[in-house]
């Protein structure tokens, strides 16, 4: 049996990493989608639940997700979602407060309700 030369080896190394690279990847993809798959049920159960402490949930959603989704067929999967329903004001509409999802540029921050109000008390690293 012919021994393989040390080029032929490195060759075949390289190619057994690049193989094995590729499945690290598609391992890190799927669980990455996996994480945003159970995240969006659990907020659109809460959602569905339809609970006086979820409002401020609904509400924030409603005024992010508009300026998050930038493909009308995204924008379309959450038409029911983005609708405002007669009771479900914006964050501070009943004290006559600004929107605390709004900074003062009327752009998207966190203004006051952060993420980790929203979340429980958990920061969300942003």
């Amino acid at each position: 049996m012919a021994q393989k030369s040390i080029e032929e080896r490195l060759s075949q190394l390289d190619s057994q990493r690049k193989a094995l690279q590729a499945r690290l990847i598609k391992q890190e993809r799927a669980k990455d989608t996996r994480r945003k798959i159970l995240l969006g049920a659990l907020v659109l159960e809460k959602i569905d639940n339809g609970h006086e402490a979820d409002k401020p949930l609904l509400a924030w959603l409603r005024t992010t997700l508009p300026g998050y989704l930038t493909r009308p067929d995204d924008k379309a999967l959450f038409d029911d979602l983005l609708k405002s329903a007669p009771d479900a004001a914006p964050f501070g509409a009943a004290s006559g407060a600004p929107s605390p999802a709004l900074t003062a540029s009327g752009s998207p921050g966190n203004g006051g309700a952060g993420q980790s109000d929203l979340l429980g008390g958990r920061e969300t690293g942003t």
